[in-house]
C-alpha cells in the first residue's frame, strides 16, 4: 500500500525471514562465520542462540540460500518431538519413504542415503530451528545420528538454532558427549542504536528507496528504545510507521509521528506501560547499557574502575578473533579445494590404468 508512495519495489519490513534482506551486524557476521567454519569442517555441531526475533532463522536461510552444490541440506522447525518422531521427520526431510516404517528401518534407509551421498562426493546438513523445544532425550538422538560415519568422517552434520533456553539444556550433565562435539557457538544480542539505524536504512535501500533520510535522529532513537534492538519488533513497528506515513502523507518522520504509531502498536502487542526502574546509587545499573553513570559494577555493587579501557580491550580482542576466524575459514576452504583436485587426479590416474 505504501510502497509506491515512498518509491519502494517491495515491502522492506516483512516478518517472514528473507535472506535477501539479511543485515549483518558484527554479531550476525560472527555467527555466519561460525556457520561457514562449521561447514568447512564438515563435522560436529554449531550452536547459535538468541532471543526471539534476533535473526537466527534469517541467518540460517541466508546460509542455505548460498549453499554449495555438494551439500544436501534439510531444515526442520522443531515442536516437542520424541526421539522416534525426530528420526521420522529427519528421514522425511531427506526425501525418504518413512510411511509405515519402524525407527530401525528408517535409520537403515537414512544410513544408506548418507552413504550414497558420500559416494557422489556430497554430504548432508541438518539445520534444526527452535531446538530449545526438543527434550533432552531427543537432542541425544541428534547426537546419535552424527555417529553415521564413513572412513572416519561423519556423514551428517547438524546446526542447532534456538532461544536462550537452549543454553541450560546443553549444559545439563548428561549432555557432555554432545558438548564435546560442538565446534563453535554464538549468542545473538539485540542491535545497538547505531546498528538499528543501519538496519533500517539497509532494508529501505534494498527495497529500492533512493530519497533522503526518512527519519530524524530523534525518531531513530524512539524506534530503537521501543524495539529494544530486536529486528522482528523493529519490522513490526516500521511497517506500521510507513503505513501511517502514507495515510498522513508524511515525507520525513520526526519523533512525534513515530511515537503516535508506537502507542498504537503497544496496545496491540500487549506491552505494559510500566517499566522496571533502574537501581540507584552504587547499584544504579542498567543491564543493557551498563551503569547509568557510565560505570560498571560487580554483582555485590563494587565499582569497576577504568571500565572504558577494559571495554576497548575486549572489543579489540573480539575483532582480532573475528579476523583470525575469517583467515582460518579461507585457509580451510583452500586446503579443501587442493584435496579435491588431488582426489580427482588420483581417480583419473586409476581410471587410465
Amino acid at each position: 500500500m505504501y510502497e509506491s508512495y515512498y518509491g519502494l519495489d517491495s515491502k522492506p519490513f516483512q516478518l517472514t525471514p528473507d535472506p535477501e534482506f539479511f543485515y549483518a551486524s558484527k554479531l550476525h557476521k560472527r555467527a555466519m562465520s561460525y556457520l561457514q567454519y562449521g561447514l568447512s569442517q564438515a563435522e560436529g555441531f554449531i550452536v547459535i542462540t538468541g532471543g526471539i526475533g534476533t535473526g537466527k532463522t534469517t541467518i540460517a536461510n541466508s546460509l542455505l540460500d548460498n549453499m554449495k552444490e555438494d551439500i544436501f541440506a534439510a531444515q526442520i522447525v522443531t515442536p516437542k518431538l520424541t526421539p522416534d518422531e525426530l528420526v521420522k521427520m529427519v528421514g522425511a526431510k531427506f526425501d525418504l519413504d518413512v510411511a509405515n516404517k519402524s525407527k530401525t528401518e528408517i535409520l537403515e534407509a537414512l544410513e544408506r542415503f548418507l552413504n550414497q551421498l558420500s559416494q557422489q562426493g556430497k554430504r548432508a546438513l541438518l539445520v534444526v530451528d527452535e531446538a530449545q523445544n526438543l527434550p533432552l532425550e531427543t537432542i541425544e538422538e541428534l547426537r546419535m545420528l552424527s555417529n553415521f560415519q564413513k572412513d572416519g568422517r561423519p556423514l551428517l552434520q547438524s546446526f542447532l538454532l534456538g532461544q536462550e533456553e537452549l543454553q541450560p539444556i546443553l549444559r545439563a550433565p548428561n549432555m557432555e558427549q554432545l558438548r564435546q562435539r560442538i565446534v563453535a557457538s554464538c549468542h545473538l544480542a539485540p542491535l545497538n542504536k547505531v546498528e538499528a539505524k543501519e538496519y533500517i536504512e539497509f532494508r529501505l535501500n534494498h527495497a529500492g528507496y533512493e530519497g533522503e533520510s526518512l527519519f530524524t535522529e530523534e525518531a531513530y532513537t524512539a524506534i530503537h528504545e521501543f524495539s529494544l534492538g530486536i529486528p522482528r519488533r523493529m519490522n513490526t513497528l516500521m511497517d506500521r510507521v510507513l503505513l501511517f506515513g502514507f495515510l498522513e502523507e508524511v515525507e520525513t518522520f520526526d519523533v512525534e509521528e513515530v511515537n503516535i504509531v508506537i502507542e498504537e502498536v503497544k496496545s496491540e502487542m500487549y506491552i505494559p506501560d510500566n517499566k522496571m526502574p533502574l537501581r540507584t546509587d552504587a547499584s544504579n545499573y542498567n543491564e543493557q547499557d551498563g551503569a547509568k553513570d557510565g560505570a560498571l559494577y560487580t554483582a555485590n555493587g563494587t565499582k569497576i574502575n577504568e571500565t572504558q579501557y577494559y571495554r576497548d580491550m575486549l572489543h579489540d580482542l573480539v575483532d582480532a578473533l573475528d579476523d583470525a576466524l575469517k583467515h582460518k575459514i579461507k585457509l580451510t576452504q583452500y586446503i579443501d579445494k587442493l584435496l579435491k583436485r588431488k582426489y580427482q587426479a588420483y581417480v583419473r590416474l586409476k581410471t587410465e590404468k
